[in-house]
């Protein structure tokens, strides 16, 4: 099947030549006439198998012209770095169409975005949270939207989106398509379809757990983080090679740490995002490396999911993930439109349970690599690394019998109060000779001394 198969018009077929793309992709093939037809869709494929064009060429083919401010269609994403991605691939798309697109996220100036909004525009691509603030101030109206689209939508639930999600369907008309596309069909996922999709299509490409038959998968098998990063250090050195590297780490800590080791060596090379850098210095970093000044990207999981980013050479997996679907996710980085693509994936013991089940999803054993004779072994731990010390008979620490009871004791006889209840009241009045006028402002004038 070629784009031409697809009942596509004039102007979609002249900004796909442009792109210089002939084949769709089988999510696009099979997605474009469900789309097209107006029903609720649920899409399940893995990323980086071109699901923004999936939805967006058959939206596209039947987005009327239009001068009317108030967006038609709203695609929410999880993360700004995505925001910014959607919206170029949709200006790539609409080259020779008069539309209007704008990207909306958090961590930029609100009023900036409430001016661009009342400038009218046909879609938005939005992060949940900024989208709500907007739309709380009616300055963004939703009761134009005809589609609604949910992109990487298992990400946007683990990264607790759910109730705002919610809210944001409180605000959208009842008549409108549902479009959703994920890379898992996990509860949550199921449980937000059932709740807000009308009787939707599905369109299943691949089981979250089927490796791309042109990624090449290895492991090792390495005692400790100063190992980890000795063993990272002798395989970038290989440049022609590791030509572009995507790293990925556990959390935030951990990226600024493996960041900090690998400036030591490759200096203007390196570049590193995750959530608490900036959001120019996020872009830029991903900038950079997409356009090759820089060799080597640090990145957690949550900031990389869903960039498109073309000729990544190899996926190393600094730290196994926990969740084998995140290893999925994580590969797929990596031998993106039918290129070949590596990834290699460093376990300490710790890490051997996460293995076992990244290899019975994938129904496949990732085959072990003996660590290079010339990568010394540390025995250098770091905090996370070195075993609890549980204290036995510490003095200090006491008993469950010796611990301190509740803090309870008698009250004082002056404290110990009666309620009196009416009769307490004319008491106090009589005490404190509180005014018999009850808010007479004309009391004093009446009674005035001759």
């Amino acid at each position: 099947m070629t784009f031409q198969d697809l009942n596509l018009n004039t102007p979609l077929y002249n900004a796909i030549d442009d792109l210089g793309f002939t084949t769709p992709t089988p999510i696009q093939a099979q997605a474009f006439n469900v789309v097209a037809s107006g029903k609720d869709v649920v899409g399940i494929a893995q990323t980086g198998t071109g699901k923004t064009f999936a939805y967006m060429l058959p939206i596209l083919r039947h987005l009327k012209y239009s001068t009317q401010e108030n967006p038609r269609v709203l695609i929410l994403v999880p993360t700004r770095e995505l925001v910014v991605q959607v919206v170029d691939e949709i200006e790539k798309l609409s080259k020779y169409i008069n539309n209007r697109v704008l990207g909306v996220y958090g961590g930029t100036n609100i009023n900036t975005q409430k001016r661009a909004i009342a400038e009218g525009l046909d879609i938005l691509v939005a992060t949940p949270g900024r989208l709500y603030d907007l739309a709380l101030s009616h300055v963004l109206q939703l009761k134009s939207i005809q589609k609604l689209v949910i992109d990487e939508v298992d990400v946007m639930l683990d990264l607790g989106f759910r109730h705002q999600l919610i809210n944001i369907f409180d605000l959208l008309p009842e008549r409108r398509q549902n479009i959703m596309f994920s890379a898992t069909m996990t509860q949550d996922v199921d449980i937000l379809i059932n709740d807000f999709f009308k009787s939707p299509e599905r369109i299943s490409i691949a089981l979250s757990g089927t490796p791309l038959d042109n990624i090449s998968q290895h492991r090792y098998n390495v005692p400790n983080f100063y190992t980890k990063v000795n063993l990272l250090v002798h395989l970038l050195q290989d440049e022609k090679h590791f030509n572009k590297v995507l790293i990925f780490v556990a959390y935030k800590r951990m990226a600024d740490r493996l960041f900090e080791k690998l400036d030591e060596f490759f200096k203007e090379e390196l570049c590193v995002i995750h959530s608490n850098k900036t959001q120019n210095y996020r872009l830029r970093s991903i900038e950079q490396f997409r356009e090759g000044h820089n060799r080597i990207l640090v990145a957690t999981d949550v900031m990389a999911r869903g960039l498109d980013i073309d000729n990544v050479s190899h996926v190393i997996n600094f730290d196994t993930p926990e969740y084998p679907e995140n290893y999925m996710h994580r590969i797929g980085r990596t031998g993106r439109a039918e290129r070949k693509g590596e990834t290699l994936i460093f376990s300490t013991e710790k890490e051997q349970d996460p293995i076992e089940h990244i290899e019975r999803l994938m129904k496949m054993e990732i085959p072990i690599l003996p660590i290079p004779d010339s990568v010394t072994i540390s025995t250098e731990l770091i905090e996370e690394e070195r075993p609890q010390i549980k204290e036995r008979n510490n003095p200090t620490k006491r008993r469950e019998e010796d611990a301190p009871g509740p803090a309870f004791h008698e009250k004082k006889a002056k404290n110990q109060k009666e309620n009196l209840g009416g009769s307490y009241r004319r008491e106090i009045a009589k005490k404190y000779k509180k005014p018999k006028t009850r808010g007479d402002k004309n009391y004093n004038k009446r009674h005035k001394k001759k």
